[in-house]
């Protein structure tokens, strides 16, 4: 009998800290209750996939070539994954990776900001056989996106969906890749509003952002760690604003975590409010969609802060909340979401 393999990944909400992890700085997101789910059998030589939100199929033969030309798209994920295990066999001395054949759900909506892609490739890497700590799972896993999309994501979405703690948050260190999980208020509530303007990574200004942020880099040294008088004294306008953001949202991180250790519920919402500004004015990756959400969200009572969550360009928007209040007919719709465990894998051959 074939063994059946079902793999799960969450998506991520990030409660703040955007456009810092691929800077070595600082990030505060959750592992969410929405998943990807992969489940199959292992064996051959190539990988098929069906996919409950999508209608072409995937059939990829291995070994793979170049992921960024597979068809359909999202399928370049899955081969971005492959392509990786494959360079791990065969450094091990192995043949490659095994296929697979089976289907893929998902409750992470595409384009929303909520990580969908680092679901599905944790959720494929683990289908496949990939044995290894969370953190090396995320690194491979990033190294796949950016083989499938060449866009030069941070880690903060893979590592967030493979190292999960259910009921916590995670102070994750990009240099270091310490994760620390922070326990989430029992008294607020987050909740995702999905703006209605879908984004993609691929064909957004994200490589431009990371270029200018390394170029401010090679002047003045680390952003999260650096002088806010070396900053202002950067000669670029541009410059002196994405190294602004990057300090000062590291800065933003540290203290939102103290906040909620504090039980300070107030000075979490003023930092997330404060963190949007910073991604609208200094990094410039907010929408007028997104302004108009986070505004009207901020004004509604019982609402403690809002902001966009992850890269911008349209997406999501993410508000704290005290428990009473509901933002379902928010936006596009809200949604309530809770802190999840990470990513697993396990063997379902006899369940019913």
């Amino acid at each position: 009998m074939s063994t059946t393999i079902r793999a799960v990944a969450p998506g991520r909400v990030n409660l703040i800290g955007d456009h810092t992890d691929y800077m070595g700085g600082l990030v505060l997101p959750m592992a969410i209750d929405l998943h990807t789910t992969v489940i199959g059998v292992r064996g051959g030589d190539r990988i098929r996939l069906t996919s409950a939100q999508d209608a072409e199929p995937l059939d990829l033969v291995l070994p793979v070539g170049d992921p960024a030309l597979v068809t359909p798209a999202w399928g370049r994920y899955v081969a971005g994954v492959a392509a990786e295990l494959d360079a791990i066999t065969v450094a091990e001395g192995r043949n490659g990776v095994d296929g697979f054949t089976g289907t893929v759900s998902s409750t992470v909506p595409p384009g929303s900001g909520l990580s969908s892609s680092a679901a599905l490739e944790l959720a494929v890497a683990l289908a496949l056989g990939m044995d290894a700590s969370a953190v090396e799972l995320a690194t491979r896993c990033q190294r796949a996106e950016l083989a499938a999309t060449g866009v030069p994501c941070g880690i903060m979405d893979q590592l967030c969906s493979a190292a999960g703690v259910a009921g916590h948050a995670l102070l994750i260190d990009c240099t270091t890749l310490e994760v620390t999980p922070v326990p989430d208020p029992t008294d607020l509530t987050v909740w995702v509003i999905d703006s209605g303007q879908p984004r993609t990574l691929d064909g957004s200004a994200y490589a431009e952002r990371r270029a200018e942020c390394e170029a401010a880099a090679a002047l003045i040294g680390p952003l999260p760690s650096a002088p806010a008088e070396h900053i202002e004294l950067l000669d670029d306008e541009l410059h002196r604003r994405r190294a602004r953001h990057v300090r000062s949202e590291c800065d933003r991180v540290r203290a939102f975590a103290a906040a909620l250790a504090a039980d300070d519920a107030e000075r979490a919402g003023e930092l997330m409010l404060e963190s949007h500004a910073s991604l609208r004015d200094d990094f410039e990756v907010s929408t007028p969609t997104l302004d108009a959400l986070v505004e009207r969200l901020a004004a509604r009572p019982g609402v403690l802060g809002a902001r966009l969550t992850g890269a911008g360009f349209g997406g999501s928007v993410v508000a704290l909340t005290s428990p009473d209040v509901d933002l379902t007919d928010a936006g596009a719709g809200g949604r309530r979401v809770v802190a999840s465990a990470g990513a697993f894998v396990e063997d379902v051959t006899d369940s019913p």
